[in-house]
């Protein structure tokens, strides 16, 4: 054997040798140790520093250095003559760890909550920590050393020995999501890794994997979830929006598209102020809002008067209810029509006095007695009348009274009459 096939035959073979000039620098090197020439060099870089030390024994025999975890049997001959000599050779051999030291890498393999597994090319379990055996309702010392038809089911064992030869095929980790059955027949799904590892001289197949099937139902419960939620606004006829916290439209409801009198594309991405009149209710609903979005309150009724396509204006009570999705920093809120007034034109503002002698003109009152109800003067009373008619465009007390109907002022569904605004079914205003 010369030196060439002697080097070819160390190449795989957990070994590490150097050739090295008079001042320690490597010229050549090889072994199956290390997967890159850097690591190897770093490997020589540390050992070249302890040599240096003059406590370091000296002589032929081997000694062991630690190196990025790693134990090795190192044979470096006369290595602090090494000067005096034009070429050195040296040669380390990985022996593992020392035996009084325990392995932490394992340890925390052995008692991680991730599953892991070493299985060889004929698909027999080399090793397997405590959660992959909690898998299968056994201990590790029950699954090490049996084979995976004699743990799985015949059509689940084919298909794990399918994932472990792709990864020994193409020789590259594999990342995946899988199903398997639990213990008590169950389904389960596992998501992980499978990788091309090391056994001693074996090519064999290592895996770690995470169970996931809690996450999995929790997502496939939310999904049904989001669809009869999609369902339900779809279909119910509710008028609703779902809004995003800086007010605009994010979802909507063809009920609330057509209640507004635009195209539920139109409606999708609009500010929410663009859809509101500017009323004290708006003023008001800007106050109820911070509160949502900052997580004071989680839901509120309001009054709102709603603004559509054609300009006309409906009074409605709203029912927001703050929700969040697990991608937002910020709650949104769904806005849900609950009552809606009757479709009016915008008008001018009116004085609670004129409100108040509008819904008693409404209940047939005179003039006399709208006075006296008031506590004003017969003129005072004329004036205003005269005023509402210049306002509302009405010419005559039947028209006045019909216009405070039709544009929202008075409420339609109350008697006596009163306010559409009015706090309280008794009061007039």
């Amino acid at each position: 054997m010369d030196e060439a096939d002697f080097k070819s035959l160390l190449a795989p073979l957990p070994v590490s040798w150097w050739e090295a000039d008079g001042g320690l620098r490597v010229v050549d090197s090889g072994g199956g140790a290390f997967e890159d020439e850097r690591t190897a060099h770093r490997f020589l870089e540390a050992l070249s520093a302890e040599l240096g030390d003059p406590a370091r024994p000296s002589g032929d025999g081997p000694y062991q250095a630690c190196f990025e975890g790693r134990t090795f049997d190192v044979n470096w001959p006369d290595c602090r003559g090494g000067a005096r000599r034009r070429v050195s050779r040296g040669v380390a051999v990985e022996v593992g760890g020392r035996s009084d030291e325990p392995d932490p890498y394992a340890s925390f393999a052995d008692l991680t909550p991730a599953a892991a597994f070493v299985r060889d090319a004929t698909g027999r379990h080399l090793w397997v920590n405590h959660a992959y055996a909690h898998l299968y309702g056994t201990t590790r010392d029950a699954m090490i050393g049996r084979h995976l038809a004699d743990v799985d089911q015949p059509d689940d064992a084919a298909r794990f020995f399918g994932f472990d030869q792709d990864v020994l095929t193409g020789g590259k980790p594999v990342r995946h999501t899988l199903t398997y059955r639990r213990p008590d027949g169950s389904s389960g799904q596992a998501a992980g890794h499978r990788f091309p590892v090391r056994w001693g001289e074996r090519r064999c197949v290592a895996g770690i994997y995470v169970d996931i099937t809690d996450y999995t139902q929790t997502l496939e419960q939310r999904r049904r979830a989001e669809e009869d939620l999609r369902a339900l606004r779809d279909h119910s006829g509710l008028a609703c929006v779902r809004m995003s916290a800086d007010g605009r439209v994010g979802e909507a409801s063809a009920a609330m598209a057509e209640l507004l009198g635009v195209r539920l594309s139109e409606l999708i991405g609009r500010s929410a102020d663009r859809l509101l009149a500017d009323t004290p209710e708006r003023a008001a609903l800007h106050r109820i809002w911070s509160d949502l979005v900052d997580g004071r309150r989680r839901s509120a009724r309001v009054c709102a008067v709603l603004v559509d396509g054609d300009g006309f204006l409906r009074r409605a009570r709203v029912h927001l209810t703050t929700v969040r999705h697990a991608a937002e920093r910020t709650p949104g809120v769904w806005a849900v029509v609950t009552h809606l007034g009757l479709r009016y034109e915008e008008h001018a503002s009116l004085t609670a006095a004129q409100v108040r002698i509008l819904a008693l003109l409404a209940a047939g009152r005179s003039n006399a007695d709208i006075a006296g109800a008031l506590h004003l003067s017969r003129q005072t009373v004329d004036y205003h009348l005269s005023r509402l008619r210049e306002l509302l465009g009405a010419a005559t007390r039947p028209a006045l009274v019909a216009r405070a109907y039709v544009l929202g002022i008075l409420s339609p569904q109350a008697w006596p009459p009163r306010s559409a605004t009015a706090p309280h079914p008794l009061s007039p205003a």
